[in-house]
């Protein structure tokens, strides 16, 4: 049987943070501390966990930082690639940006850098190895933003509401999918891109391509907010 592992991780640093104002002035966002650590170093524990042994951050504001708090470009012996955006491309082409340093990658997890949770990734390995979608999501069933329809067989056919398909299920976007090499191709270099509008032509060309499973385990926040933040910043305890 195939290991369900996948061995690169492309972590979301890029962003400017503007909800975290001022602290994310002259910090990237995923750099702030967490229990004293820069909270991206808990994404990657968490992806360590589930097997991954390279990490891919991209960079815009302050990017210098990064260089600081990670001198050896590693963690934990994992060895870190930084790829700066003099201009922010957004998530699709953040991920097209990168494509070049995917040669041995067949797939490839995509983690923003700004959660902390500890839900468990082997479902979502497992369905997306199961479901052969292009791309697999990982969901909660509660949240501030229920925008994700699944349909009973577990697949995405909607997203922000878009194709007012509201299938059986409204989720939570935790943040966390895997992508095949593949659907880069559906993306163009140099192109500022969300993800979303490319899953939303595959859901309507083939209404399995984009795979969800919900994992309602575990904690998951997001960091959107001074309160969150502040309510956070003297560790986790789980």
């Amino acid at each position: 049987m195939q290991k369900r592992q996948i061995r690169t991780a492309f972590l979301l640093g890029a962003g400017l943070g503007t909800r975290l104002r001022p602290l994310t002035d002259n910090m990237p966002k995923p750099l702030l501390p967490i229990g004293g650590r820069p909270m991206i170093t808990y994404s990657m524990e968490h992806l360590r966990a589930a097997g991954v042994r390279r990490f891919i951050v991209n960079t815009h504001h302050c990017a210098e930082k990064y260089a600081a708090a990670f001198p050896a470009n590693t963690w934990q012996g994992i060895p870190i690639t930084f790829r700066h955006e003099p201009v922010l491309l957004d998530t699709g082409g953040g991920i097209k940006n990168i494509e070049d340093l995917l040669a041995y990658d067949e797939r490839l997890i995509v983690y923003n850098a700004d959660i902390i949770t500890n839900l468990p990734l082997t479902p979502l390995l497992d369905r997306h190895f199961s479901g052969r979608s292009e791309v697999t999501l990982a969901l909660r069933s509660n949240g501030p933003l229920l925008n994700v329809s699944i349909d009973g067989d577990g697949f995405v056919c909607d997203m922000r509401h878009v194709l007012n398909n509201p299938g059986v299920q409204s989720c939570l976007f935790a943040g966390i999918y895997i992508v095949e090499k593949s659907f880069l191709s559906r993306l163009q270099a140099g192109r500022i891109e969300s993800i979303v509008p490319p899953l939303i032509e595959m859901i309507k060309q083939n209404s399995r391509s984009v795979g969800g499973v919900v994992i309602d385990d575990g904690h998951w926040h997001d960091l959107g907010t001074l309160e969150e933040y502040n309510t956070l910043k003297q560790g986790i305890n789980y």
